[in-house]
């Protein structure tokens, strides 16, 4: 929990303190990058660290994301512009695909399949109190210390962690489960000890080369690193596509052909790559295996449609609301709340009825939530999207917590990592993607309303529109008022194009997912 706290405070704590940030180093333009480099780490270096910890084991990788994310947390204080902020925001991004993903296995090893809810659930607590916690502690730090302090404070909470996982942290024994997987080791060297006693030693010696050979561990040790170095080039080039068309460049330019032509190559050298890899970084199995693929995409249209509260809510509750930052943050906070103790009782529902149907009740809800947004009234009052997001974040608790087990429950300890990799790859890459096309649609929908306005000169963007509503003295009565509602229009089709990702997510589980996961039985 300590370690994965250092993840999920640093998602919420460097935004309150981007105003001292620029105003010291500057590079305006840029600071989303502080954001975007993050993510884009996180996101390219999951597959490569599931199949790590497949390879090595859960607790090296774990101790080495936390070592990295704490150099990248060092490095970000010592920044001297914003070039060398951004670069080593990216260093932190390194070691947080670690902790994201690595965590997440190590909890379904640990603990058989009824106690994983419990957990898992422990575990989102740690999001909850810090979608909550981060933003005030960034505000105070920023405002009466120095915003470099947003990132000293990882060193003592990850130092922590990391001297608690080297001390406490016991893995399953690996090496007892590899030798049951090869049962001809053993006779061999029973075998092998009598006729040592002869004289002539040395034809046996030869003939026990060849057997050794085979038993040695060495290959399961060899790492794709040419397939990680593909995927990680290939992410990074869409990512960089997804998060900057249509901000830093238009979608219909040069840089954005350029982009995503070159992460459609890169993709096919991938495939290429890892279908002659005897060892590959994202295996086969993970699309063969219709429970696992049934997921990917579940779990991406989840990312997709989480775009809406998480980035577009905020927007809401300040521009339409008139709330301050932190009462639009303790808007969204209801949601977080909610979907932690959803997610705890989630398994006495899936003991009953399964994953599947679980899940399928948890996104039906969520499905319902999400139309229901658009029939808010105008303005409206704070504590009605507050109550969505409570029932967003329950139906959601209900969805994603039993796909997860669900899946880490249908594979053994060597492929656990790559799986649970693989699913939560898939949902960040949803959030990329939904990014984008959201904010095209909140765009069009704003230029569209803001194109018969009762006064010229307004702006005609999400951005310029928010902006111009912090500060309303220069807008007349009626033309911020007709901002804000041309916000409230842009928001509520945001919502309901979630409402269709939902839509799309419960058709695969009714479609794709089998029926019954193929659980594997816990071992004894």
């Amino acid at each position: 929990m300590l370690g994965m706290a250092l993840a999920a405070l640093d998602g919420t704590i460097v935004s309150t303190a981007v105003p001292q940030i620029v105003g010291d180093l500057g590079g305006f333009a840029v600071f989303s990058w502080l954001f975007s480099g993050y993510l884009l780490a996180v996101t390219v270096t999951l597959p490569v660290y599931g199949k790590l910890s497949d390879t090595f084991g859960r607790k090296p990788v774990l101790i080495a994301g936390i070592i990295l994310f704490l150099i990248g947390s060092l490095l970000c204080a010592t920044a001297w512009n914003m070039a060398s902020l951004i670069a080593f925001r990216v260093v932190q991004g390194l070691g947080g695909g670690a902790l994201q993903g690595t965590i997440q296995v190590i909890a379904a090893d640990l603990y058989p399949l009824k106690e994983r809810p419990k957990i898992q659930a422990k575990l989102s607590t740690v999001w909850a109190t810090s979608s909550i916690a981060g933003p005030a502690l960034g505000g105070l730090l920023a405002g009466y210390a120095d915003w470099r302090w947003i990132f000293l404070i990882n060193l003592p909470v990850g130092a922590v962690a990391l001297w608690l996982v080297v001390t406490y942290l016991r893995e399953p024994n690996r090496a007892a489960s590899t030798r049951a997987a090869v049962p001809d080791r053993a006779p061999r060297r029973r075998v092998n000890r009598a006729p040592r006693r002869r004289a002539d030693l040395s034809p046996r010696r030869r003939v026990n080369w060849a057997p050794r050979r085979r038993a040695d561990r060495a290959p399961r040790r060899r790492v794709d690193w040419a397939g990680a170095l593909a995927v990680f080039a290939t992410g990074a080039l869409l990512l960089t596509a997804l998060v900057q068309g249509g901000v830093a460049w238009p979608w219909l330019s040069v840089p954005s052909f350029a982009f995503l032509g070159g992460s459609a190559v890169l993709a096919a050298v991938t495939v290429v790559i890892e279908r002659r890899a005897s060892d590959p970084i994202i295996p086969g199995w993970v699309w063969r295996r219709r429970t696992i693929a049934a997921v990917n995409l579940a779990l991406g249209a989840l990312g997709l449609l989480m775009v809406a509260p998480t980035v577009f809510l905020p927007t809401y509750a300040q521009s339409v609301l008139g709330l301050g930052p932190i009462a639009a943050g303790f808007v969204l906070s209801a949601m977080t709340l909610s979907w932690p103790i959803s997610a705890a009782f989630s398994s006495r529902l899936y003991n009953r009825i399964g994953f599947r149907l679980t899940a399928i009740t948890g996104i039906s809800l969520a499905l319902l939530v999400l139309l229901a947004f658009p029939l808010l009234p105008y303005p409206g009052r704070p504590w009605q999207p507050a109550l969505i997001m409570l029932l967003l974040g329950a139906a959601l608790g209900m969805f994603q917590l039993p796909l997860i087990i669900g899946v880490q429950s249908t594979v053994g300890w060597s492929e656990r990592g790559t799986a649970t990799a693989s699913i939560l790859f898939y949902r960040q890459v949803g959030q990329s993607v939904g990014a984008a096309l959201f904010g095209a649609v909140a765009n069009g929908v704003m230029a569209a309303r803001l194109a018969d306005a009762p006064t010229p000169g307004l702006p005609d963007d999400l951005d310029s529109v928010s902006k111009a509503l912090e500060n309303p003295a220069t807008l007349t009565a009626e033309a911020a008022d007709y901002l804000r509602r041309a916000m409230d229009s842009a928001v509520d089709y945001v919502y309901l194009g979630a409402a269709g990702a939902a839509a799309v997510s419960l058709l695969v589980l009714i479609f794709v997912a089998p029926r019954r996961f193929p659980v594997l039985k816990d071992p004894e």
